[in-house]
C-alpha cells in the first residue's frame, strides 16, 4: 500500500492534482493503517501548501473539517494549520466564518490530550480573532458557550482557553473588550488568590503576558491587580508554597515597572522601603530583574531621589541584618552595575559609578569588608559586585587605587568552599578578559591574573601542598 500511494505522489503535481485525484488521497486518510496515514499527511501537505486560501476554504471545507475529528493527531495538525492558513485571507476567512461547525471543532482541538494539537488550534482561532467579524463570531454567538464547555474539562484545559485568551486581547483595546465582557478575564484574575499554589503561579504567568501591552497594563491597573498581588506578597511569609509563586510575582512587577513608566516603580519602592521581611526580599529580587537591563537602570535614574533612598536601603541591608536579606541585596546591586562592554556608554559608565559610590563612604572597603565575613554566601556576593563593576574603566581605577586590594583579589586562601573560590575565578576571568584591564591595572598585577586564569580556581600551590603534608 505504502509504493502505490508513492507512486502517486510522484504522478502529482501541485499545480495540476485533480479534483479527484485529491479526493483519492483524503478517502485513504481514513484507514488503520497508521503508516498509510502519515504518508498521507506528508503528501497532503506538500499539495494542500501549493493551493490559494480561497481554493481550499471553496472546495475542501468538508475534508477539513473531517480531518479535525480525525483520531490520528498528525491528521488534526494538518486541518488545523490549513484553517490557519485560511483565517489570513480575507475571503477565505469568510466562507470560514460561515461554517459554524468548523469553528466549533477547532475549539474543540484545544482540548485534545496532544499539546501540538492544542497549541495549532490556539494559534488558528488567534489569527481568526484579528478581524471584528471573527470576534463577534467568537464570543457573540454560541461558540463562547462552547469554548467555556471545553474550559470546563480540566483545570489544563482552562489554561489553555486562558492562553488563547491572553493572545486575543493582546491585539487591540477592542480584543481585550471582547475578552473582558466575556468574563474570562475575571475569572483569570480571581484565580490569582485561589487556594491552589499550582494555579496560582501558571495564573501570574498568564497575568504577566496580559501586561505586555499598554492596554493590557491600563485595564489590569483598573481592576487593582497591584494591590492584589501586593496581599499575596504579604501572606507569602505564611505560605510553605509560596516559592512556586513568588518568582512569577517578581517577574509581573519587573514587566510592569520596565514597560510602563518610572511611576509604576513607586509599588516596588514601597515595598523595598517596607519593614516587612517578605516585602523587601521580593522588592530585592525585584529591583535586580529590572536593573539588569539598560532600560531599567535608566527607568530608576528618572526617578531620582525616591531611588536613591532605595539605593541607600539596600546598602544598609547588605551591610547587616538577615543573612538571606543581605545576600539577596548584594545579588541586585551586582545586577544594577552590571554593564556589558556594547552598553557602556557614558552616561551609563557615569551612572553605575554613582551608584557604586553612593553605598558608603569607602564602597570597596564595606564590599570587601562583607566578603571577609565567615559566611560563604556573603563572600560570593560580594565577589559578584567586584565582578560586575570589574569591565568597567572607573571599577578598575578603583581597584588599583585601592590599598591591598589586587593582593586580595590574588589570595588563594580567602574562600575555601568551591562556591566561593568559583566567585573568585569569575571577577579574575572578567578582569583577565577586559581590553583596559592590563593598562589600568599595570603589567605586573595583569600577568599574576593571567596565571591565576591559567592555574585554575582550585590551584594549590606546592608550598602549601607540602606545609599541609608535612601537618598530617
Amino acid at each position: 500500500m505504502a509504493a502505490s500511494i508513492e507512486s502517486l505522489l510522484e504522478e502529482i503535481s501541485a499545480d495540476s492534482v485533480s479534483g479527484q485525484r485529491f479526493n483519492v488521497i483524503f478517502s485513504l486518510l481514513h484507514s488503520d493503517d497508521k503508516e498509510q496515514v502519515e504518508l498521507c499527511v506528508g503528501i497532503l501537505e506538500r499539495i494542500l501548501l501549493a493551493l490559494g486560501p480561497v481554493t481550499l476554504a471553496q472546495s475542501y471545507r468538508v475534508e477539513l473539517q473531517g480531518g479535525l475529528t480525525h483520531p490520528n493527531d498528525t491528521v488534526k495538525i494538518l486541518a488545523l494549520t490549513q484553517i490557519g492558513r485560511m483565517v489570513e485571507h480575507p475571503e477565505a476567512s469568510t466562507e470560514i466564518l460561515n461554517n459554524h461547525d468548523i469553528l466549533a471543532a477547532t475549539i474543540c482541538c484545544i482540548g485534545e490530550e496532544k499539546m501540538d494539537v492544542a497549541k495549532q488550534a490556539i494559534q488558528s482561532l488567534s489569527k481568526l480573532s484579528h478581524s471584528k467579524p471573527g470576534l463577534d463570531k467568537l464570543f457573540q454567538t454560541d461558540l463562547l458557550k462552547v469554548m467555556k464547555d471545553v474550559m470546563a474539562t480540566s483545570d489544563i484545559i482552562r489554561y489553555r482557553i486562558y492562553e488563547l485568551v491572553v493572545e486575543i486581547s493582546s491585539a487591540s483595546p477592542i480584543s481585550l473588550g471582547y475578552c473582558a465582557k466575556s468574563g474570562f478575564i475575571a475569572q483569570l484574575l480571581g484565580e490569582l488568590t485561589g487556594d491552589d499554589v499550582l494555579t496560582r503561579a501558571t495564573s501570574i504567568e498568564m497575568v504577566t503576558s496580559l501586561a505586555y501591552t499598554q492596554h493590557g497594563r491600563k485595564y489590569l491597573a483598573q481592576q487593582g491587580i497591584m494591590d492584589k498581588v501586593s496581599n499575596m506578597i504579604k501572606g507569602a511569609d505564611t505560605d510553605p508554597f509560596s516559592a512556586l509563586y513568588i518568582p512569577g510575582l517578581v517577574k509581573f512587577f519587573g514587566n510592569l515597572a520596565i514597560m510602563d513608566s518610572p511611576q509604576q516603580c513607586n509599588k516596588v519602592f514601597e515595598m523595598a522601603l517596607d519593614p516587612d521581611p517578605a516585602m523587601i526580599g521580593v522588592a530585592l529580587d525585584t529591583l535586580g530583574l529590572l536593573g539588569s537591563t539598560v532600560e531599567g537602570k535608566q527607568v530608576f535614574h528618572k526617578t531620582g531621589e525616591r531611588f536613591k533612598a532605595v539605593w541607600l536601603r539596600m546598602s544598609k541591608i547588605a551591610g547587616a541584618g538577615a543573612t538571606e536579606l543581605r545576600v539577596r541585596s548584594l545579588h541586585a546591586i551586582s545586577q544594577l552595575l552590571t554593564l556589558q562592554p556594547e552598553q557602556q556608554t557614558e552616561d551609563l559608565l557615569a551612572l553605575t559609578e554613582s551608584w557604586f559610590l553612593l553605598l558608603s563612604n569607602q564602597p570597596m572597603d564595606m564590599i570587601r569588608n562583607i566578603s571577609t565575613q565567615p559566611f560563604p554566601e556573603l563572600h560570593c556576593g560580594a565577589m559578584r559586585v567586584f565582578t560586575a563593576i570589574s569591565t568597567q574603566l572607573w571599577g578598575q581605577k578603583l581597584m588599583i587605587s585601592t590599598p591591598s586590594f589586587m593582593e586580595f583579589i590574588l589570595d588563594r586562601s580567602a574562600g575555601q568552599t568551591k562556591d566561593a573560590k568559583d566567585a573568585k575565578f569569575d571577577l579574575v576571568g572578567s578582569l583577565v578578559c577586559s581590553s583596559t584591564a592590563a593598562e589600568i591595572l599595570g603589567s605586573q598585577h595583569y600577568i599574576r591574573l593571567k596565571s591565576y586564569l591559567r592555574e585554575g580556581p582550585y590551584y594549590i600551590s606546592a608550598v602549601a601542598a607540602v606545609s599541609t603534608e608535612g601537618a598530617d
